[in-house]
Parts: C-alpha cells; sequence; structure tokens
C-alpha cells in the first residue's frame, strides 16, 4: 500500500484551494468536507459516513469535489413529482 507523502498532500492542498477559489459559493467551498484518497479514488466526506453523509467521488481532487458539489445540490432538490408538477398546472 502506497502512504502520501508531505509532497502529495502539499499538492492536494494546493488543488483544493484553486477549486475553492474558482468555485466560492459552491457547496464544497462552504462547507468543506473532508477529503481522502481510497486507492486512485479521491474522497469528498461531509457526514459521519457514506451512509448518512453526502458524498463526491473521483480521480482527481477536482473531480471529487464537482461530483461531491452535484451530490449536494441533487439532495436538496425535490424528487421530481410528476402528479404534483400535474396539480400545479390545473391549479393555474
Amino acid at each position: 500500500m502506497k502512504t502520501t507523502g508531505p509532497q502529495e498532500i502539499q499538492a492536494a492542498i494546493e488543488k483544493i484551494e484553486l477549486y475553492f477559489a474558482a468555485h466560492p459559493g459552491s457547496p464544497s467551498a462552504v462547507r468543506q468536507p473532508l477529503l481522502s484518497v481510497r486507492g486512485k479514488v479521491w474522497v469528498a466526506l461531509l457526514g459521519p459516513n457514506l451512509r448518512e453523509g453526502i458524498a463526491g467521488f473521483g480521480p482527481t481532487v477536482e473531480a471529487a469535489l464537482s461530483d461531491f458539489d452535484a451530490q449536494y445540490l441533487g439532495a436538496l432538490r425535490p424528487p421530481n413529482d410528476v402528479e404534483t408538477t400535474s396539480r400545479i398546472r390545473q391549479t393555474a
């Protein structure tokens, strides 16, 4: 198992800071999820674990943060309920 050295950690921190600067209002910049790497996959996690939290995955730091942003925003959106949409159209 390969361990992450100081240079890899510093490079990851710089990528995180650049992503946050480029996307200052994004969920990842605001909530700052925990980042870790599992094998070749980066994980951005907000919450106690994968089951209870919101997570993003990717082959790079930026991809994991971008996926986290999409998952976070997706969790806030209500499901597309056709019946509710139909009822709204009928009352309009």
